[in-house]
């Protein structure tokens, strides 16, 4: 037996594809991400040169002395103006270089990477893009040293030298980027789950059509030759009018071929609307055990079969097709008995609880490993070896379709027994 149904598979083969295609976009995010980053760090790096030169004290007394030099030369005519011409040339590049400086490398809306530049002592001489101004810029600068190194800057000359440091934090950008797998991630997921249910749907839909068509079919295959038996038997009891023996038996005939149309007409029912009267359920159990009993000598088992009823409510039934699910339960129960149990029984329980009927099924049988818990309800699964598995598949139609109840195992215990749980609304 095949205890691995195609479902399952699909859903692993989905699942297997969800996981692959997110470790695939997560890698090749953090791949995008780390290059970002070092794109960002010589653009800090450049920023932090650039804040260098420009806070740099040495320059702007170099840039000073240079101004008051050409000053001072133009006040004697015996200098030449090439000397005075090639002083202001190079105050000239120093403008240059602070253009270059404030409109290329740091204006706001390029690196919009937040910076902080301390001291020595920690303290901090100058931030920028920061969002929050209550913000603690301490510790914000001690959060970015956790993942970014600090840039050292240095200030004057050899005599009075400083260094100051320039922490930094990651742009939007890269802070966007890391939320994208999940993004995708969920994405992925909820485009697989429609897949997965669509085809669910339209797997649960081919079955339906294919129970109906099976239903259909067996009950018109059935209906000509019961007509035809009903007549022949007719024929054996006229002809046995005085022997009570054959005529005895005759009837008993008649009682299963009775039960053969009762069956024919179950099937003929699936796959229509079925028409449910309030009604109580035990005289439809009493029917069923009844007929169960009957059963016994031909499956070679001494099993006892038990009934508690504990409520008088009543509920909305298709006496026929319950009578099926119930036949079913017993039925599945008294095979999963083995001929070596001492206290063999199968016990209906019937209660109420709140606004719903509940009815137990339980049995001494085998019991069923947990791992299959799920499957006892497919189609296909049995545990017998000519079995069809559509006995509980088609007890959980009868009650979740038709009767808009629920059926679930309720426990279970290997070598003990299980417990088939209905319940129905009242």
């Amino acid at each position: 037996m095949n205890t691995l149904l195609p479902s399952s598979r699909i859903k692993i083969i989905l699942v297997s594809l969800l996981i692959l295609l997110a470790g695939a976009s997560f890698i090749y995010n953090q791949i995008l991400i780390n290059r970002i980053m070092e794109q960002e760090r010589k653009s800090v790096e450049l920023w932090a040169k650039a804040f260098e030169f420009n806070y740099d004290p040495v320059h702007l007394e170099v840039s000073t002395t240079l101004n008051r030099v050409a000053d001072m030369l133009s006040m004697y005519p015996n200098v030449p103006d090439s000397l005075e011409r090639m002083i202001r040339s190079a105050e000239a590049a120093r403008f240059t270089e602070d253009f270059v400086t404030q409109e290329i490398i740091t204006p706001p809306d390029l690196f919009n990477i937040p910076v902080i530049v301390m001291d020595d002592s920690g303290f901090p001489v100058h931030y920028r893009f920061i969002e929050d101004e209550e913000t603690d810029v301490k510790e914000l600068a001690e959060s970015f040293a956790e993942f970014h190194e600090p840039i050292t800057i240095t200030f004057g000359d050899d005599e009075q030298m400083q260094n100051q440091y320039v922490y930094y934090g990651e742009s939007p950008t890269v802070r966007y980027l890391r939320f994208f797998p999940y993004v995708q991630f969920g994405i992925l997921a909820l485009l697989l789950g429609v897949g997965y249910i669509t085809y669910k749907s339209i797997t649960r839909s081919e079955q339906s059509n294919l129970w109906v068509g099976m239903t259909k079919e067996a009950a018109h295959q059935l209906g000509t030759p019961l007509s035809s038996i009903y007549g022949w038997l007719q024929l054996l009891k006229d002809k046995n009018q005085n022997d009570e023996d054959n005529l005895s038996i005759a009837y008993e005939i008649e009682n299963d071929v009775t039960r053969l149309k009762g069956i024919a007409e179950r099937f003929n029912k699936i796959g229509s609307q079925p028409e449910l009267k309030v009604v109580h359920p035990e005289p439809i159990i009493d029917e069923v055990i009844s007929y169960m009993k009957r059963r016994l000598p031909s499956l070679g088992k001494s099993i006892d079969v038990r009934k508690k009823i504990e409520t008088d409510t009543k509920a909305h039934l298709n006496p026929e097709l319950f009578q099926w699910a119930v036949e079913n339960l017993i039925k599945n129960s008294m095979d999963a008995i083995k001929e070596t149990v001492a206290d063999a029984y199968v016990a209906i329980t019937v209660h109420q609880d709140g606004n719903q009927m509940i009815i137990d099924v339980e049995d001494s049988g085998s019991g069923i490993d947990r791992k299959y818990l799920k499957e006892v309800f497919k189609p296909g699964y049995s545990t017998k070896k000519r079995g069809w598995g559509l006995g509980l598949s088609l007890t959980k139609r009868i009650i979740e379709e038709y009767h808009k109840g629920k059926i679930f195992i309720y426990s279970t215990e290997i070598n003990k027994g299980t417990i088939i749980r209905i319940t129905l609304p009242i």
